[in-house]
């Protein structure tokens, strides 16, 4: 049986470890130092759970990252120097043009690769075409209700317990995005690179205390003509600010 070694192990995690493929059961956690004992607690003996790259002994079959932008930038670099191919889901690391050098710099030099997945959107291979002919315009809006901002820059900027209609509260670009809201703006700096980029794609970040459900929308105008996505995705039960589908994606790149 394949073994996968999972970075992080928060609610998205613990769901993806929850619902493997039946070929694939979990070898290795990487989690923050002061979480290791509680870990280890919970898991069986077959699991390695450490905290840094060094610590690793053996070698998984796959490695998939839900740790949030820190976490990327920690250990992904550590990662592809062993020549191990990553599953990223939070790609807004990315914005960081000095880690993204580093990283496609490592993927030349160890003959491997991170993989950027999808994660709550989809569309992304017809905006990865349409940039072939020339985009002229990329806007991603961001909808979720109050209670999916909080705890991120959003509070801020607008009282989240006040909102009586949808309110944007941001709009600025999506390196702007990925960086003022780490564990929010993924999606956002996942369009930017498959489209024309980090400082020409536009967001807009949206509370809407009439909305039941994370919304996402994608306008795109270019050669091609003009393209229009809209998804309304539900959480995870247990962390209203994870949108379900980004755990699926990481669970269909460990298929």
């Amino acid at each position: 049986m394949k073994k996968i070694m999972v970075i992080g192990y928060g609610a998205m995690a613990q769901y993806v470890v929850a619902n493997l493929p039946s070929d694939l059961s979990l070898g290795y956690l990487l989690v923050k130092p002061e979480r290791v004992k509680q870990i280890q607690n919970i898991m069986s003996d077959s699991v390695q759970v450490i905290s840094c790259v060094s610590e690793l002994q053996g070698k998984p079959d796959i490695v998939v990252e839900m740790a949030g932008q820190a976490g990327v930038k920690q250990h992904l670099l550590d990662l592809l120097a062993l020549g191990l191919d990553v599953g990223v889901i939070s790609v807004g690391a990315f914005a960081d043009s000095d880690f993204e050098a580093k990283v496609k710099q490592a993927e030349i030099d160890h003959r491997c690769q991170a993989y950027l997945l999808t994660g709550a959107v989809a569309g992304m291979d017809g905006l990865a075409a349409a940039k072939l002919a020339g985009l002229d315009q990329v806007i991603y809006q961001g909808r979720k209700p109050p209670e999916g901002w909080r705890g991120s820059h959003a509070e801020s900027l607008i009282d989240l317990s006040n909102i009586q209609e949808a309110t944007t509260f941001f709009k600025g670009t999506a390196r702007e995005a990925a960086t003022l809201f780490p564990a929010n703006s993924n999606v956002a700096a996942t369009i930017a690179l498959a489209g024309i980029g980090m400082d020409a794609t536009v967001v807009e970040l949206i509370a809407d205390p009439l909305s039941e459900r994370n919304q996402h929308n994608i306008q795109v105008k270019g050669v091609f003509g003009e393209m229009k996505i809209t998804m309304q995705g539900l959480p995870l039960p247990n962390n209203p600010k994870t949108s379900m589908l980004a755990a699926l994606s990481v669970l269909q790149f460990c298929q």
